[in-house]
């Protein structure tokens, strides 16, 4: 599981942008969202839908849905490890 962690945190800052952090400053519980977090917003969001489908053949088919996978890094990851097609 460390392994997908590091590859999600990889690939989110690759996919974000985010210039400025690395995988070791994204705290695996921390939200991805808000103030608190990593402090993405929707298009993000839509950013990281696109990620999973791409690189883990998940399709979302609700967005509440989204909204719970993408509460932390370790939810994402595990969702990713019970889910992938890929």
């Amino acid at each position: 599981m460390e392994e997908l962690i590091l590859k999600l945190k990889q690939e989110i800052i690759e996919v974000l942008n985010l210039e400025d952090i690395t995988p070791e400053d994204i705290d695996n519980d921390a939200p991805l969202f808000g103030e608190d977090g990593l402090g993405l917003d929707s298009i993000d969001a839509l950013e990281l839908i696109v990620l999973i489908e791409k690189n883990y053949g998940i399709k979302l088919k609700d967005p509440a849905e989204g909204k719970e996978i993408f509460k932390s890094i370790n939810v994402m990851a595990d969702y990713i490890a019970k889910n992938k097609t890929k």
